[in-house]
């Protein structure tokens, strides 16, 4: 019987037993069927994108062209989410400014809430945003270039300023921001069987005291629950390192991997996991959670590590039936039978929508990408239009068990 159905029928029960009324609460709020769209989305809002190729970025760069509502590529990185319309949505390389009136909020005010070439205006109550590791200095050598810069390649995660490829959670329904962990701080060498990186001779790559200090989210790891008419649910954000930009070590690759398993492991209520607040363990039984970011990853393309992205999409917690698919992607790619899934320009499958099997039915889902030729096709024309990926979604029924 699962845990819920127990639950009540042993709260029903209790007066009986004890021969008194119970001071527990019998009865709960009538569960009440809600669908949710749930999506994610690699906006490639980082100052590089808009940056003259050959010149170092200006790190106020997003925060400058916020202040107005007039840069075409964000207009279209608004009007493709006001066509979509998901209720809940994460943006991956969105650069994290601590300032929200000046970040997240800007984007908002200046770009959402305007409509798009005659788009309904699109609202988000809340949103969740937090500092991450790329381009924040390291004191190593992690590149493996010989100098420990504490920028680029030596930074905890890849960047060439703090902030750079950060993520931002847009809303509907409440967040309950006082109970978000993060794992950005999570050192990578307490994971039991982490990923070797070696040396061609089978040496390792790094020594003992790199090791030690590496953290393992290139980004991080975020656990935002939120209130969907008064059930919660888990969104599990991340955005993993590209397995590639190394050498024959395959750091990368190893770190995409393990960044990966992270997730897995949490699901599995894994007692190594310590949260950036010290709190340890996974998410427990019986708990809805979607899973959204772009990992980096496909299934069956790509130089991920062999079975990376399979940690999640063969998780018995997770309900990975539902595969979103476009016309667009098939027609991009048409002699290759993962056309249809894939959600990035260069012909993968990377960004995931993944709901657990508890609580949720999967109604449908899609990947925006219009088909070239047609009007709508301006918004994902090249990176400097939207972006190199395409907005993924998911509809979820809430169901009570």
């Amino acid at each position: 019987m699962p845990y819920s159905l127990l639950k009540r029928a042993l709260l029903c029960l209790l007066p009986l037993i004890t021969g008194c009324e119970s001071s527990m609460e019998t009865s709960s709020a009538p569960f009440t069927p809600t669908t949710i769209k749930v999506a994610t989305f690699n906006v490639s809002m980082e100052a590089g994108n808009y940056t003259p190729r050959g010149q170092q970025p200006n790190p106020d760069r997003l925060r400058e062209l916020l202040a107005n509502g007039d840069h075409p590529q964000i207009r279209n990185i608004a009007e493709i989410l006001q066509r979509v319309r998901p209720d809940i949505v994460l943006l991956n390389e969105f650069d994290y400014i601590a300032d929200r009136s000046r970040g997240v909020d800007a984007f908002r005010r200046h770009y959402l809430m305007v409509s798009q070439q005659g788009r309904e205006p699109l609202d988000y109550p809340y949103a969740y945003t937090a500092p991450v590791n790329t381009g924040v200095p390291s004191p190593f050598d992690i590149d493996g270039d010989g100098i420990a810069s504490g920028t680029g390649g030596d930074a905890w995660g890849y960047g060439l300023y703090p902030g750079q490829y950060g993520m931002v959670v847009l809303s509907r329904y409440p967040i309950d921001t006082e109970q978000v962990r993060q794992f950005q701080t999570f050192p990578w060498h307490r994971m039991p069987g982490a990923q070797p990186i070696l040396n061609p001779d089978g040496t390792p790559f790094y020594d003992d005291a790199t090791w030690r200090g590496l953290r393992l989210s290139s980004k991080s790891h975020w656990d935002v629950p939120i209130n969907v008419n008064g059930e919660q649910i888990h969104l599990l954000a991340a955005h993993p390192t590209p397995p590639v930009f190394d050498g024959p070590e395959d750091r990368n690759g190893a770190r995409n991997h393990d960044e990966i398993r992270l997730w897995a492991d949490y699901l599995n209520n894994a007692d190594y996991l310590e949260d950036d607040a010290g709190q340890r363990g996974g998410l427990a039984a019986d708990t809805r959670f979607v899973i959204v970011g772009d990992y980096n990853a496909s299934p069956s393309e790509g130089q991920s590590r062999p079975g990376a992205i399979n940690q999640l999409l063969n998780h018995p917690r997770v309900n990975a039936s539902e595969r979103p698919r476009s016309t667009g992607g098939e027609l991009h790619s048409p002699d290759n039978p993962n056309g249809p899934y894939h959600t990035a320009y260069w012909r993968a499958q990377v960004d995931y929508v993944l709901p657990s099997a508890f609580g949720f039915e999967p109604v449908r889902s899609g990947v925006f990408w219009p088909v070239d030729g047609l009007e709508l096709s301006r918004l994902i024309a090249d990176r400097n239009a939207s972006s190199d990926h395409r907005l993924v979604w998911m509809e979820l029924r809430l169901t009570e068990e």
